[in-house]
Parts: C-alpha cells; sequence; structure tokens
C-alpha cells in the first residue's frame, strides 16, 4: 500500500480524500476547520489511515500562500511528509476531466489521484532562519514603497500650502523640520507669529540630545520668514490640504 490524503486548503477551513492505495479511496471526503479541535480531527484522520494501511500516510496540497500555515505547521510538528504543488498542474489534470464544477471536496480527491499519477518530490522544509528572512524582506519592501509614496503625497500637498518651505532646513524630512512645520504648517501662521516665538518654539521642539547653537536657530527662522513672505499661498483654499500636510507629516513622526 502507499497511503496518501490530498488536502484542498481554503481560507479558514480545508476538504481531505484518504487513499490507502491507486484507486482505493478511504471512506469518504472530510472537512476541518483550521482550529486546534479541527487539526485534531485531522490527525485522527491521518492516524485511521496509518492503521488501515499500517503506513505513515504523505500529504499531498496546492500552494495557496498563508491560507495553508495553519495545516503546514500542523504537519511539520507532528512530522508527517507533505508535498506542495503548483496549482497549475493540478489546473491542468482538471480541464482534463468532464468535471467543470469546481468543488473543495472534488479538488481533494483530485489531489490524491495526481499523486499516484505523477512523480512528485516531498518538500523540503527550509530553515527557519530563511523563512523570517524572506518574510522580513517582503515586509522591508512593503514599507520601503509605502514610505516612498507617503514622501510623493507630501511633497505634492506642500507644494500647494508652503512650497518655499523646503529651503528652510536643509534636510526636509529631519524630525525638527517636521515638528517646525505641524506647528507653522501656512504662511500665515508664520507671519502672525513673532520673531522671538519663533526662535523660542524652534529651540523647544529640538532634541536635547542634539542642541543647536543660536546662530543656526537665527537663520533658520529668518529663512522661515523669507518663505513665509515669498508664498504665493499666503491663506490655504483648501482645509482638506492642510488635513492631508498634519497627516502626512504625523505619519513620518510617529
Amino acid at each position: 500500500m502507499n497511503p496518501v490524503v490530498g488536502l484542498d486548503i481554503s481560507k479558514e477551513e480545508s476538504h481531505g480524500q484518504a487513499f490507502l492505495a491507486r484507486e482505493k479511496p478511504f471512506r469518504g471526503t472530510f472537512h476541518f476547520e483550521h482550529t486546534r479541535d479541527g487539526l485534531a480531527n485531522l490527525h485522527q484522520v491521518l492516524k485511521d489511515v496509518e492503521t488501515a494501511s499500517r503506513l505513515r500516510p504523505l500529504l499531498i496540497l496546492e500552494a495557496t500562500g498563508h491560507y495553508q500555515s495553519p495545516v503546514v505547521q500542523f504537519l511539520e510538528e507532528h512530522h508527517y511528509i507533505y508535498i506542495v504543488i503548483n496549482p497549475l498542474i493540478s489546473n491542468r489534470l482538471r480541464k482534463s476531466q468532464l468535471r467543470k464544477v469546481k468543488t473543495d471536496a472534488a479538488d481533494a480527491y483530485l489531489l490524491g489521484e495526481l499523486y499516484y499519477k505523477e512523480e512528485f518530490e516531498p518538500f523540503k522544509k527550509r530553515g527557519v532562519q530563511l523563512l523570517n528572512l524572506r518574510y522580513l524582506t517582503r515586509q522591508y519592501e512593503s514599507l520601503s514603497k509605502m514610505c516612498v509614496q507617503t514622501k510623493l503625497q507630501f511633497q505634492a500637498v506642500l507644494d500647494q500650502v508652503f512650497p518655499a518651505y523646503k529651503g528652510v532646513f536643509g534636510a526636509m524630512y529631519s524630525r525638527i523640520s517636521l515638528r517646525f512645520l505641524s506647528k507653522f504648517p501656512t504662511s500665515y501662521s508664520v507671519l502672525q507669529t513673532d520673531e522671538i516665538t519663533l526662535k523660542a518654539k524652534m529651540k523647544e521642539l529640538l532634541s536635547s540630545k542634539r542642541g543647536r547653537s543660536e546662530g543656526w536657530i537665527n537663520q533658520r527662522v529668518q529663512r522661515l520668514l523669507d518663505a513665509a513672505k515669498q508664498n504665493p499661498f499666503q491663506q490655504t483654499m483648501y482645509a482638506s490640504h492642510l488635513i492631508n500636510l498634519l497627516r502626512s507629516i504625523r505619519l513620518r513622526c510617529e
């Protein structure tokens, strides 16, 4: 005998069909949820197959991204050998059959049959460190794209609210620059504040670990005043622009 269990994986539950050998299905199709109790039911089926065949069954399933994670982790914890196939392979077999309607139960049966028709290599478990690195790399790429998009949105809004502000600080995205802009996001707010107050506020917002000289502060305040006077948008016509600008600043500072 050469027992196998085909698993059709879905988001929160899966269907399965066991075979003791080629063209010898074991019982009917079963299903289980991706919960502790559900996986315990799967385990019981696997033990029943092992009892009937006197061999530990192998499992075969399609790659479904993260949906398969609870099942795969369970199989690895209990040292079951399993095969993960590309869905394109099972789709070819599915198209060659007369059945046109896709059902989870039928697909579990199909996967079991496929095992006896093809030669597959068991899934080679990658090291935990490699899987962690792959996951973190994907997250880094995703966050990097979000960061770039946020910068582009920020610049687009700033161009419509306070375009000359870009020249006030050497690094526009520095913490002091963004924190100061959140307090004085428009030319009007700058020009309505006296120079002494602007200097005091800038000094207050500077990190205590990296103090700046009075000359540095005076120079930035003067640049700010010049930028405010030259800004074509003395008043912000659209309140939505200001709301979006402040939201973008919070995303960068938090």
